[in-house]
Protein backbone atom coordinates (compact mmCIF):
# COMPACT_ATOMS: atom_id res chain seq x y z
CA UNK A 1 0.00 0.00 0.00
CA UNK A 2 1.00 3.61 -0.49
CA UNK A 3 0.46 5.21 2.92
CA UNK A 4 0.51 8.96 3.63
CA UNK A 5 0.77 9.95 7.31
CA UNK A 6 0.04 13.60 8.14
CA UNK A 7 1.00 15.46 11.32
CA UNK A 8 1.36 19.23 11.64
CA UNK A 9 2.87 19.55 15.11
CA UNK A 10 5.72 17.11 15.62
CA UNK A 11 8.29 15.31 13.53
CA UNK A 12 9.44 11.69 13.61
CA UNK A 13 12.96 13.09 13.15
CA UNK A 14 12.92 15.13 16.40
CA UNK A 15 15.32 14.03 19.13
CA UNK A 16 14.23 13.28 22.72
CA UNK A 17 13.81 16.46 24.73
CA UNK A 18 13.87 18.78 21.72
CA UNK A 19 10.95 20.98 20.62
CA UNK A 20 8.68 18.93 18.39
CA UNK A 21 9.59 15.70 20.16
CA UNK A 22 7.22 13.70 22.29
CA UNK A 23 5.35 10.45 22.49
CA UNK A 24 3.63 11.17 19.19
CA UNK A 25 6.90 11.79 17.34
CA UNK A 26 8.31 8.51 18.71
CA UNK A 27 5.12 6.76 17.60
CA UNK A 28 5.30 8.24 14.10
CA UNK A 29 8.95 7.24 13.75
CA UNK A 30 8.25 3.67 14.81
CA UNK A 31 5.05 3.28 12.82
CA UNK A 32 6.61 4.65 9.64
CA UNK A 33 9.68 2.43 9.96
CA UNK A 34 7.68 -0.71 10.67
CA UNK A 35 5.18 -0.13 7.85
CA UNK A 36 8.07 0.42 5.44
CA UNK A 37 9.81 -2.73 6.68
CA UNK A 38 6.57 -4.62 6.01
CA UNK A 39 6.76 -3.59 2.36
CA UNK A 40 4.52 -0.51 2.26
CA UNK A 41 5.56 2.76 0.64
CA UNK A 42 5.28 5.34 3.42
CA UNK A 43 5.50 9.13 3.40
CA UNK A 44 5.22 11.13 6.62
CA UNK A 45 4.11 14.67 5.82
CA UNK A 46 5.08 17.20 8.49
CA UNK A 47 4.56 20.95 8.54
CA UNK A 48 7.92 22.72 8.25
CA UNK A 49 8.67 24.45 11.56
CA UNK A 50 12.32 25.36 10.95
CA UNK A 51 14.13 26.85 7.92
CA UNK A 52 16.90 24.28 8.49
CA UNK A 53 14.70 21.30 7.69
CA UNK A 54 15.41 19.58 4.38
CA UNK A 55 12.42 19.29 2.03
CA UNK A 56 12.76 15.50 1.88
CA UNK A 57 14.57 13.13 4.23
CA UNK A 58 14.87 9.56 3.00
CA UNK A 59 14.89 7.39 6.14
CA UNK A 60 14.94 4.07 4.30
CA UNK A 61 14.19 2.63 0.89
CA UNK A 62 10.42 2.79 1.44
CA UNK A 63 10.13 5.58 4.03
CA UNK A 64 10.52 9.32 3.56
CA UNK A 65 9.71 12.38 5.64
CA UNK A 66 8.54 15.44 3.70
CA UNK A 67 8.39 18.91 5.21
CA UNK A 68 5.41 20.82 3.86
CA UNK A 69 5.26 24.61 3.77
CA UNK A 70 2.16 25.82 5.61
CA UNK A 71 2.69 29.12 7.35
CA UNK A 72 5.96 30.41 8.79
CA UNK A 73 8.84 27.95 9.21
CA UNK A 74 8.66 28.14 13.00
CA UNK A 75 6.86 26.33 15.83
CA UNK A 76 3.26 27.53 16.06
CA UNK A 77 0.82 27.46 18.94
CA UNK A 78 -2.37 25.51 18.37
CA UNK A 79 -4.47 28.62 17.76
CA UNK A 80 -2.07 29.60 14.95
CA UNK A 81 -1.97 26.08 13.53
CA UNK A 82 -5.72 26.35 12.98
CA UNK A 83 -5.20 29.32 10.66
CA UNK A 84 -2.88 27.22 8.48
CA UNK A 85 -5.38 24.39 7.91
CA UNK A 86 -6.57 25.72 4.50
CA UNK A 87 -2.97 26.17 3.31
CA UNK A 88 -2.02 22.65 4.38
CA UNK A 89 -5.18 21.24 2.80
CA UNK A 90 -4.28 22.84 -0.55
CA UNK A 91 -0.77 21.38 -0.41
CA UNK A 92 -2.11 17.91 0.40
CA UNK A 93 -4.72 17.98 -2.35
CA UNK A 94 -2.14 19.11 -4.89
CA UNK A 95 0.18 16.28 -3.86
CA UNK A 96 -2.52 13.61 -3.78
CA UNK A 97 -3.95 14.61 -7.15
CA UNK A 98 -0.50 14.10 -8.66
CA UNK A 99 0.14 10.82 -6.82
CA UNK A 100 -2.84 9.13 -5.25
CA UNK A 101 -2.21 7.25 -1.98
CA UNK A 102 -4.08 4.10 -0.96
CA UNK A 103 -4.83 5.43 2.50
CA UNK A 104 -4.39 8.68 4.45
CA UNK A 105 -3.76 8.68 8.21
CA UNK A 106 -3.87 12.01 10.06
CA UNK A 107 -2.62 12.63 13.61
CA UNK A 108 -4.07 15.64 15.50
CA UNK A 109 -7.29 17.49 14.93
CA UNK A 110 -5.77 20.35 12.93
CA UNK A 111 -3.87 18.00 10.60
CA UNK A 112 -7.04 15.94 10.48
CA UNK A 113 -9.10 18.87 9.21
CA UNK A 114 -6.63 19.51 6.40
CA UNK A 115 -6.31 15.84 5.45
CA UNK A 116 -10.05 15.15 5.69
CA UNK A 117 -10.89 18.00 3.33
CA UNK A 118 -8.45 16.75 0.70
CA UNK A 119 -9.31 13.08 1.18
CA UNK A 120 -13.02 13.80 0.84
CA UNK A 121 -12.48 15.81 -2.34
CA UNK A 122 -10.51 12.94 -3.89
CA UNK A 123 -12.44 10.03 -2.38
CA UNK A 124 -9.46 8.67 -0.46
CA UNK A 125 -9.75 6.28 2.50
CA UNK A 126 -9.24 8.36 5.63
CA UNK A 127 -8.04 7.23 9.08
CA UNK A 128 -7.60 9.62 11.99
CA UNK A 129 -5.91 9.53 15.39
CA UNK A 130 -6.83 12.30 17.86
CA UNK A 131 -4.16 12.43 20.59
CA UNK A 132 -5.50 13.91 23.81
CA UNK A 133 -9.09 13.69 22.58
CA UNK A 134 -11.51 14.99 25.19
CA UNK A 135 -8.84 16.84 27.17
CA UNK A 136 -8.85 20.58 27.65
CA UNK A 137 -6.39 22.34 25.34
CA UNK A 138 -3.00 23.09 26.90
CA UNK A 139 -2.97 26.38 25.01
CA UNK A 140 -5.51 28.69 26.73
CA UNK A 141 -5.91 30.64 23.48
CA UNK A 142 -7.61 27.63 21.85
CA UNK A 143 -11.40 27.55 22.00
CA UNK A 144 -12.16 24.10 23.40
CA UNK A 145 -15.64 24.24 21.86
CA UNK A 146 -14.13 24.88 18.45
CA UNK A 147 -11.77 21.95 18.85
CA UNK A 148 -14.59 19.66 20.01
CA UNK A 149 -16.68 20.72 17.02
CA UNK A 150 -13.79 19.96 14.66
CA UNK A 151 -13.22 16.56 16.28
CA UNK A 152 -16.93 15.80 15.92
CA UNK A 153 -16.70 16.46 12.18
CA UNK A 154 -13.54 14.35 11.87
CA UNK A 155 -14.90 11.24 13.58
CA UNK A 156 -18.01 11.47 11.41
CA UNK A 157 -15.99 11.65 8.19
CA UNK A 158 -13.27 9.13 9.01
CA UNK A 159 -13.51 5.59 7.71
CA UNK A 160 -11.66 4.41 10.82
CA UNK A 161 -10.73 6.17 14.08
CA UNK A 162 -7.75 4.86 16.05
CA UNK A 163 -7.84 5.06 19.85
CA UNK A 164 -4.81 4.42 22.05
CA UNK A 165 -6.88 3.24 25.04
CA UNK A 166 -10.27 3.04 26.70
CA UNK A 167 -10.27 6.69 27.77
CA UNK A 168 -9.99 7.64 24.10
CA UNK A 169 -12.88 5.33 23.22
CA UNK A 170 -15.23 6.98 25.72
CA UNK A 171 -14.25 10.45 24.50
CA UNK A 172 -14.69 9.47 20.84
CA UNK A 173 -18.14 7.99 21.46
CA UNK A 174 -19.15 11.20 23.25
CA UNK A 175 -18.07 13.08 20.12
CA UNK A 176 -20.38 10.93 18.02
CA UNK A 177 -17.97 8.37 16.58
CA UNK A 178 -19.51 5.08 15.48
CA UNK A 179 -18.30 2.26 17.72
CA UNK A 180 -17.96 0.11 14.62
CA UNK A 181 -15.41 2.59 13.22
CA UNK A 182 -13.21 2.74 16.35
CA UNK A 183 -10.19 0.48 16.69
CA UNK A 184 -8.11 0.34 19.89
CA UNK A 185 -4.42 0.11 19.03
CA UNK A 186 -2.04 1.35 21.77
CA UNK A 187 1.26 2.96 20.92
CA UNK A 188 4.03 0.37 20.78
CA UNK A 189 7.68 0.13 21.78
CA UNK A 190 10.67 -1.48 20.10
CA UNK A 191 11.46 -4.10 22.73
CA UNK A 192 14.66 -5.12 20.94
CA UNK A 193 16.27 -1.69 21.05
CA UNK A 194 14.82 -0.95 24.47
CA UNK A 195 15.77 -3.90 26.65
CA UNK A 196 17.46 -4.47 30.04
CA UNK A 197 20.70 -5.81 28.57
CA UNK A 198 23.09 -3.49 26.80
CA UNK A 199 25.39 -0.50 27.29
CA UNK A 200 24.67 1.68 30.32
CA UNK A 201 25.81 5.25 30.87
CA UNK A 202 28.19 5.73 33.79
CA UNK A 203 26.63 6.67 37.10
CA UNK A 204 27.69 7.26 40.71
CA UNK A 205 26.65 5.60 43.93
CA UNK A 206 23.58 7.76 44.60
CA UNK A 207 20.08 6.71 43.51
CA UNK A 208 19.42 8.11 40.05
CA UNK A 209 16.09 9.52 38.91
CA UNK A 210 15.69 10.34 35.23
CA UNK A 211 13.31 12.71 33.44
CA UNK A 212 13.09 12.66 29.65
CA UNK A 213 10.80 15.54 28.75
CA UNK A 214 10.48 19.04 27.43
CA UNK A 215 11.20 21.87 29.83
CA UNK A 216 7.89 23.74 29.59
CA UNK A 217 5.64 24.01 32.65
CA UNK A 218 3.17 21.39 31.39
CA UNK A 219 5.95 18.77 31.26
CA UNK A 220 6.21 18.92 35.05
CA UNK A 221 10.00 18.88 35.47
CA UNK A 222 9.76 21.67 38.07
CA UNK A 223 7.58 19.34 40.18
CA UNK A 224 10.32 16.69 40.20
CA UNK A 225 12.93 19.26 41.23
CA UNK A 226 10.76 20.49 44.11
CA UNK A 227 10.05 16.91 45.19
CA UNK A 228 13.79 16.18 45.23
CA UNK A 229 14.19 18.52 48.22
CA UNK A 230 12.70 15.83 50.49
CA UNK A 231 14.20 12.82 48.70
CA UNK A 232 17.64 12.65 50.34
CA UNK A 233 20.72 11.52 48.43
CA UNK A 234 18.93 11.03 45.09
CA UNK A 235 20.18 12.78 41.97
CA UNK A 236 18.01 13.91 39.07
CA UNK A 237 19.13 13.77 35.46
CA UNK A 238 17.00 15.82 33.05
CA UNK A 239 17.20 14.98 29.36
CA UNK A 240 15.44 17.75 27.49
CA UNK A 241 15.74 21.28 26.20
CA UNK A 242 18.50 22.73 24.01
CA UNK A 243 21.29 20.49 22.80
CA UNK A 244 24.44 21.16 24.82
CA UNK A 245 26.72 20.00 21.98
CA UNK A 246 25.23 22.34 19.36
CA UNK A 247 27.60 25.32 18.89
CA UNK A 248 24.76 27.37 17.38
CA UNK A 249 22.57 27.06 20.47
CA UNK A 250 23.15 29.00 23.66
CA UNK A 251 21.48 27.14 26.56
CA UNK A 252 21.93 30.22 28.76
CA UNK A 253 19.30 32.01 26.66
CA UNK A 254 16.66 29.30 27.05
CA UNK A 255 13.89 30.69 29.27
CA UNK A 256 12.57 27.34 30.46
CA UNK A 257 16.04 26.11 31.34
CA UNK A 258 16.73 29.33 33.28
CA UNK A 259 13.41 28.94 35.10
CA UNK A 260 14.24 25.37 36.13
CA UNK A 261 17.71 26.37 37.35
CA UNK A 262 15.99 28.97 39.52
CA UNK A 263 13.58 26.33 40.87
CA UNK A 264 16.55 24.09 41.75
CA UNK A 265 18.30 26.95 43.58
CA UNK A 266 15.13 27.82 45.47
CA UNK A 267 14.71 24.18 46.54
CA UNK A 268 18.44 24.02 47.40
CA UNK A 269 19.01 20.95 45.25
CA UNK A 270 21.00 22.52 42.41
CA UNK A 271 23.98 20.26 43.15
CA UNK A 272 21.79 17.18 42.73
CA UNK A 273 20.18 18.19 39.41
CA UNK A 274 21.99 17.81 36.10
CA UNK A 275 20.60 19.03 32.77
CA UNK A 276 21.87 17.02 29.79
CA UNK A 277 19.94 18.86 27.12
CA UNK A 278 18.24 16.87 24.39
CA UNK A 279 19.74 13.42 23.84
CA UNK A 280 20.21 11.55 20.60
CA UNK A 281 17.83 8.69 19.98
CA UNK A 282 20.61 6.11 19.94
CA UNK A 283 21.74 7.25 23.42
CA UNK A 284 18.34 6.94 25.09
CA UNK A 285 18.36 3.17 25.91
CA UNK A 286 21.73 3.41 27.69
CA UNK A 287 20.54 6.49 29.59
CA UNK A 288 17.34 4.72 30.69
CA UNK A 289 19.30 1.68 31.84
CA UNK A 290 21.48 3.91 34.04
CA UNK A 291 18.51 5.07 36.14
CA UNK A 292 16.82 3.52 39.15
CA UNK A 293 13.53 4.99 37.97
CA UNK A 294 12.07 7.13 35.21
CA UNK A 295 9.97 10.03 36.51
CA UNK A 296 7.46 11.24 33.93
CA UNK A 297 4.89 13.65 35.37
CA UNK A 298 3.18 15.79 32.71
CA UNK A 299 0.27 17.86 33.96
CA UNK A 300 -2.26 16.76 31.42
CA UNK A 301 -1.72 14.71 28.31
CA UNK A 302 0.46 11.62 28.55
CA UNK A 303 1.22 9.37 25.57
CA UNK A 304 3.30 7.09 27.74
CA UNK A 305 6.00 6.43 25.12
CA UNK A 306 9.02 7.20 27.30
CA UNK A 307 7.36 5.28 30.12
CA UNK A 308 7.01 2.31 27.78
CA UNK A 309 10.64 2.61 26.75
CA UNK A 310 11.75 2.65 30.39
CA UNK A 311 9.57 -0.36 31.17
CA UNK A 312 11.03 -2.21 28.19
CA UNK A 313 14.48 -1.47 29.65
CA UNK A 314 13.39 -3.03 32.94
CA UNK A 315 13.14 0.22 34.88
CA UNK A 316 10.52 1.34 37.38
CA UNK A 317 8.32 4.27 36.36
CA UNK A 318 6.79 7.02 38.47
CA UNK A 319 4.20 8.81 36.37
CA UNK A 320 1.27 11.22 36.48
CA UNK A 321 -2.14 9.59 36.47
CA UNK A 322 -3.11 11.32 33.22
CA UNK A 323 -3.96 10.22 29.68
CA UNK A 324 -2.54 6.97 28.35
CA UNK A 325 -0.15 6.76 31.32
CA UNK A 326 -3.01 5.45 33.46
CA UNK A 327 -3.15 2.37 31.22
CA UNK A 328 0.55 2.06 30.42
CA UNK A 329 1.76 2.07 34.04
CA UNK A 330 0.09 -0.36 36.45
CA UNK A 331 0.16 1.29 39.86
CA UNK A 332 2.23 -0.68 42.41
CA UNK A 333 3.01 -3.33 39.77
CA UNK A 334 5.21 -1.69 37.12
CA UNK A 335 5.59 1.60 38.95
CA UNK A 336 3.66 4.28 40.80
CA UNK A 337 0.98 6.68 39.61
CA UNK A 338 0.73 10.08 41.31
CA UNK A 339 -1.57 13.09 40.97
CA UNK A 340 -0.25 15.66 38.48
CA UNK A 341 1.27 18.95 39.70
CA UNK A 342 1.67 17.64 43.25
CA UNK A 343 5.35 17.74 44.28
CA UNK A 344 4.45 16.63 47.81
CA UNK A 345 2.71 13.46 46.60
CA UNK A 346 5.53 12.83 44.14
CA UNK A 347 8.15 13.17 46.89
CA UNK A 348 6.26 10.69 49.06
CA UNK A 349 6.13 8.18 46.20
CA UNK A 350 9.82 8.58 45.40
CA UNK A 351 10.89 8.16 49.02
CA UNK A 352 8.83 4.98 49.32
CA UNK A 353 10.18 3.64 46.04
CA UNK A 354 13.85 4.21 46.86
CA UNK A 355 13.60 3.13 50.49
CA UNK A 356 13.32 -0.55 49.52
CA UNK A 357 16.02 -1.51 47.05
CA UNK A 358 14.13 -4.56 45.78
CA UNK A 359 11.00 -2.61 44.83
CA UNK A 360 12.40 -0.77 41.77
CA UNK A 361 13.85 -4.09 40.57
CA UNK A 362 10.49 -5.87 40.94
CA UNK A 363 8.67 -3.04 39.17
CA UNK A 364 11.26 -3.19 36.38
CA UNK A 365 10.80 -6.93 35.84
CA UNK A 366 7.02 -6.55 35.72
CA UNK A 367 7.35 -3.55 33.41
CA UNK A 368 9.51 -5.47 30.94
CA UNK A 369 6.99 -8.31 30.89
CA UNK A 370 4.13 -5.88 30.26
CA UNK A 371 5.98 -4.01 27.52
CA UNK A 372 6.79 -7.25 25.65
CA UNK A 373 3.41 -8.95 26.06
CA UNK A 374 1.13 -5.97 25.46
CA UNK A 375 3.02 -3.22 23.68
CA UNK A 376 5.41 -4.95 21.27
CA UNK A 377 5.59 -2.71 18.23
CA UNK A 378 5.46 -5.49 15.63
CA UNK A 379 2.03 -6.70 16.79
CA UNK A 380 0.64 -3.20 17.02
CA UNK A 381 1.90 -2.24 13.56
CA UNK A 382 0.19 -5.34 12.16
CA UNK A 383 -3.03 -4.11 13.77
CA UNK A 384 -2.66 -0.70 12.11
CA UNK A 385 -2.06 -2.42 8.76
CA UNK A 386 -5.37 -4.24 9.18
CA UNK A 387 -7.13 -0.97 9.96
CA UNK A 388 -5.74 0.51 6.74
CA UNK A 389 -7.02 -2.47 4.76
CA UNK A 390 -10.46 -2.09 6.32
CA UNK A 391 -10.55 1.59 5.42
CA UNK A 392 -9.37 0.94 1.85
CA UNK A 393 -11.60 -2.07 1.18
CA UNK A 394 -14.71 -0.89 2.99
CA UNK A 395 -14.61 2.80 2.08
CA UNK A 396 -17.66 4.48 3.59
CA UNK A 397 -19.07 1.29 5.10
CA UNK A 398 -19.38 0.58 8.82
CA UNK A 399 -18.04 -2.84 9.76
CA UNK A 400 -19.49 -5.06 12.45
CA UNK A 401 -18.07 -5.34 15.92
CA UNK A 402 -16.03 -8.51 15.25
CA UNK A 403 -13.29 -9.72 12.94
CA UNK A 404 -9.89 -8.45 11.84
CA UNK A 405 -6.69 -7.74 13.67
CA UNK A 406 -7.72 -4.12 14.29
CA UNK A 407 -9.35 -4.33 17.71
CA UNK A 408 -12.99 -3.24 18.04
CA UNK A 409 -13.88 -0.60 20.60
CA UNK A 410 -13.72 -1.93 24.13
CA UNK A 411 -11.32 -4.78 23.30
CA UNK A 412 -7.58 -5.12 23.85
CA UNK A 413 -4.92 -6.70 21.69
CA UNK A 414 -3.72 -9.03 24.42
CA UNK A 415 -7.18 -9.89 25.67
CA UNK A 416 -6.55 -8.20 29.01
CA UNK A 417 -9.29 -6.18 30.62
Amino acid sequence: MRVEIVCDRCSPLAEPGRPGHGGLSEHLAGLGADLAAAGHEVTVLVRRDSPDQHPVVRASERLEVRHVDAGPAAPLSEDRLVTQVPVLAEELERRWRARRPDVVHAHSWTAGLAAAASARELGLPFVVTLPGVGERPVDPAVDSRGRASAEHVLVARADRVLASGEDDVFALVRLGARRSAIRVVPYGVDTTTFQPDGPTLRRGEHPRLLAVAGLDVEAGVQDIIRALRTVPEAELIVAGGPRTDDPEVDPARDRDLARLHAVAREARVERRVRFLGAVRRETLPALLRSADALVHVPHQTGFGMVALEAMACGRAVVASAVGALTETVVDQVTGVLVPPARPDALAHALRALLREGAVPLAFGIAGRDRAVSRYGRDRLTAAVEQVYREAAEGRGQALGETGGTGVPAGAHLDGAG
